[in-house]
């Protein structure tokens, strides 16, 4: 079974049709201004990997692919406002 991927990217190409799917994988690199292995390296990436795609490039390729911010991760992101982080660091810590 294969490892599942950290960002939807596979599963947007894979939505195209030939003709647009060749397009893509031609043109989608140019735009983003780096290699075609770089590109095929991005729609690889398990989701346990380290490796990660820069957060600018993630925002174009939702743009390309016509999703919403945060659409194109294949992994829930947990969010905590600067608030909660301060709270949670002033409560007293329990090792004692």
């Amino acid at each position: 079974m294969e490892e599942p991927r950290k960002y939807k990217i596979e599963e947007e190409m894979n939505k195209l049709n030939l003709k647009s799917y060749k397009a893509a994988s031609r043109l989608i690199p140019k735009y983003l201004n780096i290699a075609f292995n770089t590109f095929h390296n991005y729609r690889k990436l398990p989701i346990n990997g380290k490796a990660d795609i820069p957060y600018a490039t993630v925002i174009m390729l939702e743009g390309i692919f016509g999703l919403e911010r945060g659409e194109l991760a294949n992994y829930p992101i947990a969010e905590k406002s600067l608030a909660q982080l301060i709270a949670e660091e002033a409560q007293p810590n329990d090792e004692a």
